[in-house]
Parts: structure tokens; C-alpha cells; sequence
């Protein structure tokens, strides 16, 4: 559903004067359906169907001065409304972009996982191991600046870097850093594209705890090559974990086959918590098969994945398996 340019009076302040600009506003949404066979030692075991249903709103308008200002609000109805996902965008041409992101969509969260499958990625709601931690610390609250993208040697360039004022803590509903909140970090990524179908890039976070000496960073990287109808990518991440915490480390690789409405895929993933004092290390594995059938609004996928070691902190010996077939709807 599309609502056309209605004529605002926009507030003249923190951006520059000007008297009115046209905004678009515009309600879209998804509906999907699933049946989950799940089994193993882990104790989220369970079988059935279950209904996920979102609404995401949006507006965009350009302003006088050529700057160009949307907002997007993403709505999860299961049960109760929930915004899982809100930002502000700010568009200045050639200057380049900053978006404010109350909820996610931080650049370096964007990029915590960012390989082809047929129908999502290895981990997401398959277990309970999450080999992609990385941008964790700037979910909430951060603000971009997002360089336009420039050509340099036969390469397309994007760069950004991200600020938390408060790191792992959600910005308030004015958008400040919560009260008393005394951590921040600071993010930077880089990602090359080639006209071959290659593309590499990656991202640095250090983040600065307030109250002792000892900072977190994390690091990731990958490389995606796509050509005809076959994709395929890997990516690494590593944690060097604040206050003498268990360091962690990821690998990921996946390849997608697609032909028409079709996609198949099959991917890989592994998160390992390393040794420290007393504790031992710990390597999760997840491999997972995908498929999934697109006919116009409505998408059929289906997804075999099984995990050893399981847990949210890996644990040897827990096994995790799940079947999964889903139908969804975009409306």
C-alpha cells in the first residue's frame, strides 16, 4: 500500500530552513508460516507450527537544500507489537549518508553474516550457536557515516564508520545513551565490489569499557564471488574478549545454485569458544541444505541443519537437529 506525496511543513533547525517537502509513505509486509521437526540434547526441543507475521513502515521525502530523509520502522506482530528494527536516514549526495539506528541496522551488524543461501543463514533460528557475533556491541543506539560509493581501480568502494555511545545497551526512546551507561565503541568497514562478481570486505570494532582497562574487539572478513547461476562465500570473525572472557572465533562458508524460481544451497558454520584459565576449548559445528521456490508473492522453503556441540556457550557432546518447511507471504 503506497500513500503519495502528501505536502508536510517541515521543522527548521537541526538540518537547514526550508518550508515543505513532498513525502512518500509506504506499509509493507510479510507472513510466513512454518512446521519445525526439531530434536537432540539441547533443551529447546520441540515440534509444531509456528506463525511469524511483520509490517514494516516507511516515509522518505527530499529537502529543499537536495538532501534527501527517510525513516523506516519494522514491526513484529507474533504476539504483542514489538519494534524490532526503526532507523533514521539522512542522505547528503556527494557528502555521503548518516543513519541513526535506534533498533539494529547498524553498517558493522550489517555485515556480521553476509553469505548467499537459498533460504537464511546457517544459524538463524536453526540453534542456538550464533557464529556471527560480530557487531554485536552496536545494535542499538549508533549512528553511521557512510561514505558514497566511489570508483578506484577498476573497483567499486564503500567505507563507514559506526558510533555507540553506549555499547550492548539500547539508546533511549529520545534516542540518548541510556542513563548510566559508561561503555562506547567505534566500528569501521570496507567492501570492494568488481564487476567480475567478486566482492571482499570487512570491519573493525573496538569496544571501551568505562569502568576497567580491559577493551573488546572484534574483527571479520569474507570474500563472495558470484557467476552465473552459482554464488559462493566464506567469512572469519574473531572476539578478544573484554575482562579475561573467553575469546571467540568464526568460520563461515556457504554456496548457492539458482535456476529460475529455484535455489539451493548448502552451507557450513563453526563458532569456538578457545581456552581460558580453567576452561577448555569448545568448537560448535553447524551444516545445513536448503531449498526454496518463489512463485510471484508466495515462497516455499524448506531447510535440513544439524549441530554438534551445541549451546549458546558450546558444549561438547549436545547435539541439535532441526527440519524446517516454511511458506511466506509478501504483501
Amino acid at each position: 500500500m503506497n500513500i503519495k506525496k502528501i505536502g508536510l511543513t517541515a521543522l527548521a533547525g537541526s538540518l537547514m530552513a526550508t518550508s515543505a517537502f513532498a513525502v512518500d509513505y509506504s506499509v509493507s509486509g510479510a507472513m510466513t508460516a512454518k512446521y519445525s521437526d526439531q530434536s537432540g540434547t539441547v533443551t529447546n526441543n520441540a515440534d509444531g507450527i509456528g506463525l511469524d507475521t511483520d509490517l514494516t513502515l516507511s516515509s522518505s521525502g527530499e529537502l529543499d537544500n537536495g538532501f534527501t530523509v527517510s525513516a523506516v520502522m519494522a514491526i513484529d506482530t507474533n504476539a504483542a507489537l514489538s519494534n524490532t528494527s526503526s532507523q533514521l536516514t539522512i542522505g547528503m549526495g556527494s557528502l555521503g549518508t548518516l543513519q541513526l539506528n535506534q533498533n539494529v541496522g547498524s553498517k558493522t551488524n550489517a555485515i556480521d553474516d553476509v553469505l548467499p543461501y537459498a533460504y537464511n543463514e546457517t544459524w538463524d533460528g536453526l540453534s542456538d550457536v550464533n557464529p556471527s557475533f560480530f557487531g554485536d556491541q552496536q545494535l542499538d543506539g549508533s549512528v553511521d557515516y557512510r561514505t558514497p560509493a566511489f570508483e578506484v581501480s577498476g573497483l567499486t568502494v564503500n567505507a563507514s564508520v559506526t558510533y555507540d555511545f553506549a555499547t550492548d545497551v539500547a539508546g533511549a526512546t529520545s534516542g540518548a545513551p541510556a542513563a548510566g551507561a559508561n561503555n562506547s565503541s567505534t566500528g569501521y568497514t570496507l567492501q570492494l565490489g568488481h564487476d567480475s562478481g567478486l566482492e571482499i570486505g570487512g570491519g573493525y570494532i573496538e569496544a571501551n569499557n568505562g569502568t576497567t582497562t580491559n577493551d573488546e574487539q572484534q574483527v571479520t572478513a569474507y570474500a563472495k564471488y558470484a557467476m552465473g547461476p552459482v554464488a559462493l562465500g566464506y567469512q572469519e570473525a574473531y572476539q578478544n574478549t573484554e575482562n579475561g572472557g573467553q575469546d571467540k572465533a568464526a568460520k563461515m562458508w556457504s554456496v548457492v545454485y539458482t535456476a529460475g524460481d529455484l535455489s539451493v544451497s548448502y552451507g557450513e558454520a563453526s563458532l569456538t569458544t578457545e581456552a581460558r584459565g580453567v576452561t577448555t576449548e569448545v568448537e560448535a559445528d553447524i551444516d545445513t541444505l536448503q531449498a526454496a521456490y518463489t512463485m510471484g508473492a508466495m515462497t516455499i522453503s524448506a531447510a535440513t541443519s544439524d549441530t554438534s556441540n551445541s549451546g549458546a556457550t558450546p558444549v561438547l557432546g549436545n547435539k541439535y537437529e532441526e527440519n524446517e518447511i516454511a511458506v511466506s507471504f509478501a504483501f
